[in-house]
């Protein structure tokens, strides 16, 4: 008899957002909310597109339109989408709409919760990190996630 599945979560949020050039938002939440996601479940695969292509700003059009595709594709195939948008981002919010067209639960880490794109594709909205921490600390992943670990 096996245990349940390890856990599959796509960390999605803003990387450059409206910035113009190549700069990028500091993505330093990442680490915050892969630390609570490890705490829900040790084992579990986090999808983390900034930490699998860290240059991608610097990526030709070919390659940019085949790593955001992809990460799309990965986005719906997970058990959970985690956002993280401080302010808009347009790949982020394809890949909810993504996720949410297949069922994927979206949790999304924003004070933009009178937001269209938040409000409607969000399993849950949380106005900021200690927001999510706490839902995940009191059991709120484990009733969305049955059969998970925790």
């Amino acid at each position: 008899m096996t245990g349940p599945s390890r856990t599959r979560f796509f960390l999605a949020g803003i990387i450059q957002g409206s910035l113009r050039g190549l700069g990028v938002f500091d993505q330093s939440y990442r680490h915050r909310i892969k630390a609570v996601l490890r705490g829900f479940d040790p084992d579990c695969e986090l999808v983390c597109p900034v930490e699998e292509h860290p240059e991608s700003v610097r990526y030709t059009d070919g390659q940019a339109r085949e790593t955001f595709l992809a990460n799309v594709e990965r986005a719906k195939q997970c058990d959970a989408v985690i956002v993280y948008l401080p302010e808009a981002s347009m790949g982020s919010s394809i890949e909810m709409w993504e996720a949410h067209r297949c069922g994927v639960p979206v949790l999304t880490v924003s004070p933009l919760d009178s937001n269209w794109v938040v409000r409607i594709l969000s399993d849950h909205v949380f106005p900021d990190l200690g927001g999510f921490e706490s839902f995940v600390s009191s059991g709120g992943l484990s009733r969305l996630l049955p059969g998970k670990p925790r």
